[in-house]
């Protein structure tokens, strides 16, 4: 039982890192992806559009 846990924790330690490294990439890509820039900049547009005020 005991190997099977080391095992697991260096498969963890040296593919997590390159997973996490490939989602990052990913997101970026998908943040900067020309086709996205009009969806983005209406989602910055709608929070200001909305009216300040209190709740009453």
């Amino acid at each position: 039982m005991d190997l099977s846990h080391d095992a697991l924790v260096a498969f963890s330690k040296s593919w997590g890192l390159f997973y996490l490294i490939g989602l990052m990439i990913g997101v970026l890509i998908y943040t900067f992806r020309p086709s996205n820039r009009k969806k983005f900049d209406k989602a910055k547009q709608s929070v200001l559009d909305q009216d300040d005020k209190p709740w009453t």
